[in-house]
């Protein structure tokens, strides 16, 4: 290794003292047509060196900062259980209106907002706007009224808007199709920590600080989670890379061959964010009928995910009381981070997305049948480990099929990423009021619904495994008769 190691840095130093005169074109061709007569041995190791500097810069700080976007977004699910409803006076369905309301912020400002990345420093945009979505999460701990709490719920989603849309979006501006599943998957674990962890401050902010100060718990649990978020957005902002070819970690020819290994999915096209204007970005993405039917599966499954606001409500239907019910939260959740995990990675290492998405669901499905036909504690219980264990999962691996199948260029990657975001979340605004306090404990509409919803996803998947795999006939048909290498594939 010592050898092979002494051996590639020579060639980095030549190379390097070669093109120091060169403009950057001429020198990104030179380190491509160097790259491509490189062996196998070679691209393996420098590959593995790269990928683990990519992913001790990019991951930790994205998995942090989606931690606690997630624990903002649903603290208000926590503190429903302390004085929340009686403190501002709640009534009917006010506190499901109070969820919706933020999918609206969140929609209104995605594709605007992923396009604005594609412009400016990733690093500094999402970070500022981190720490904007922190401090308005905090403010809610000043709300006295419903129309209050409403407003800074519009407006949290609107500051969180950029975030995971934007990440995913980064994130395949740096890792290769099939590199990319589990990888989101890591992403997504900041959902289920946030869910373990935010049950179990919770737990305790509501037991110990209420009302610490004359200030009602769940305030306390706003205030806490809001500044924290602020700090890290702050710290985040020193660390966090942004493109390939503008990150200052990465020497000059790493830095091309990152960019020429995303080259390679679409056979040598160059993710450049100034190849086309954002009037051709949406022209091309809006053109392609591949992105309705994305749309459609994306939505369903964050339809199914609807439970999520209100799981704390769920749990508590078994008749336990607040602490316990925080607290019974915390192992349902560790076990949807393992299972996310798992799944991802057999994913990843098969190159294979629909069966898995499709079988995730069907298992969320009779989760929801369970939980509205079965009425002893122990069942229920088990069904809600099937709803987050089978309806999780599949997320991460739909957003890696998305951006793996609409690849270049980077501005219509991006109009993608947002749009199926956007429409995604739309279900979170009808979503919300799945759950109204009148169908409690057994919630049977909901439980109906989602069913429905969780196999229509999985049959959306298949769906599109077929589409994709007419796509690929296609383009191997085309090869043949033109007698061209084999290029770009489809994921399936």
């Amino acid at each position: 290794m010592d050898i092979k190691r002494t051996s590639l840095d020579n060639h980095v130093e030549s190379y390097e003292l070669k093109q120091q005169n060169a403009n950057p074109d001429d020198e990104l061709q030179a380190h491509a047509a160097d790259f491509a007569q490189r062996d196998a041995e070679w691209h393996a190791f420098k590959t593995k060196e790269l990928l683990w500097k990519i992913d001790v810069q990019l991951l930790p700080w994205i998995v942090l900062m989606y931690l606690t976007n997630f624990l903002d977004r649903t603290a208000l699910a926590q503190a429903r259980l302390g004085s929340l409803e009686a403190d501002l006076r709640l009534k009917g369905t006010e506190f499901n209106t109070i969820t919706s309301i933020l999918f609206i912020g969140y929609i209104l400002f995605q594709l605007p907002s992923n396009l604005l990345l594609t412009k400016v420093r990733p690093s500094l945009y999402l970070c500022g706007m981190m720490a904007i979505w922190g401090m308005i999460s905090a403010c809610q701990a000043a709300t006295h009224s419903f129309v209050g709490e409403l407003m800074c719920r519009l407006f949290l989603g609107a500051a969180e808007a950029p975030f995971f849309s934007g990440c995913i979006f980064l994130m395949s501006s740096w890792y290769r199709a099939h590199e990319l599943a589990h990888r989101i998957a890591i992403l997504y674990t900041g959902v289920a920590l946030a869910n373990m962890f935010g049950g179990l401050i919770a737990a305790g902010v509501l037991a110990n600080l209420n009302p610490a100060h004359g200030i009602a718990g769940w305030r306390w649990l706003f205030i806490i989670e809001g500044t924290a978020t602020c700090g890290i957005a702050m710290i985040a902002v020193f660390f966090m890379p942004d493109y390939p070819n503008t990150t200052r970690w990465l020497s000059t020819e790493e830095k091309h061959f990152a960019q020429w290994r995303l080259a390679q999915d679409v056979q040598g096209e160059q993710d450049d964010r100034d190849a086309i204007t954002w009037k051709q970005a949406l022209k091309l993405a809006y053109s392609d009928y591949r992105l309705y039917l994305f749309m459609i599966m994306h939505h369903c499954n964050l339809l199914a995910q609807s439970f999520t606001y209100f799981f704390p409500t769920i749990v508590k239907s078994l008749g336990y009381n607040r602490t316990t019910t925080l607290l019974l939260t915390v192992p349902v959740w560790f076990a949807t981070l393992i299972a996310t995990l798992v799944v991802a990675y057999h994913s990843s290492r098969t190159s294979e997305r629909s069966i898995h998405i499709a079988c995730c669901m069907v298992v969320g499905a009779i989760g929801n049948i369970l939980v509205v036909t079965t009425h002893g504690v122990g069942p229920r219980m088990f069904a809600k480990y099937l709803m987050p264990l089978g309806i999780l999962p599949p997320f991460q691996m739909i957003l890696a099929w998305i951006t793996s199948s609409f690849p270049r260029p980077l501005g219509k990657r991006a109009v993608v990423v947002a749009t199926c975001g956007m429409f995604g979340n739309a279900a979170g605004i009808y979503g919300s009021y799945m759950y109204p306090p009148s169908d409690g404990p057994q919630y049977v509409p909901a439980g109906v619904g989602l069913a429905c919803v969780c196999f229509l996803c999985a049959g959306m998947a298949i769906v599109i495994r077929f589409v994709l795999g007419w796509e690929n006939r296609k383009m191997a048909a085309k090869e043949q008769e033109e007698g061209l290498p084999k290029g770009f594939r489809y994921i399936l």
